[in-house]
């Protein structure tokens, strides 16, 4: 994980419609409160792969890729890959 996304692992977070986003996209059946968390672990697992494009990380976990804002830290979005 890069330094940048590590000092600030903390602060991700996603909005109220990033969260249905992301249920949709990966068909999660958890409940609302828990899709960040589900997230943040598949982001910190070990094989993730970072790719940095203008403001956006483009982080590629197991069968997912999701979508962190560099300055906001918020989660944009998650799609199967």
């Amino acid at each position: 994980m890069p330094e940048e996304v590590q000092k600030r692992f903390d602060e991700i977070h996603t909005t109220p419609m990033g969260i249905d986003r992301i249920k949709r996209n990966l068909t999660l059946t958890c409940q609302d409160s828990a899709v960040v968390d589900w997230c943040k672990a598949k982001i910190a697992a070990p094989e993730s792969k970072f790719v940095l494009k203008g403001k956006n990380w483009y982080i590629t976990s197991g069968s997912a890729v999701f979508t962190l804002n560099k300055y906001s830290m918020t989660l944009i979005t998650a799609k199967k890959r």
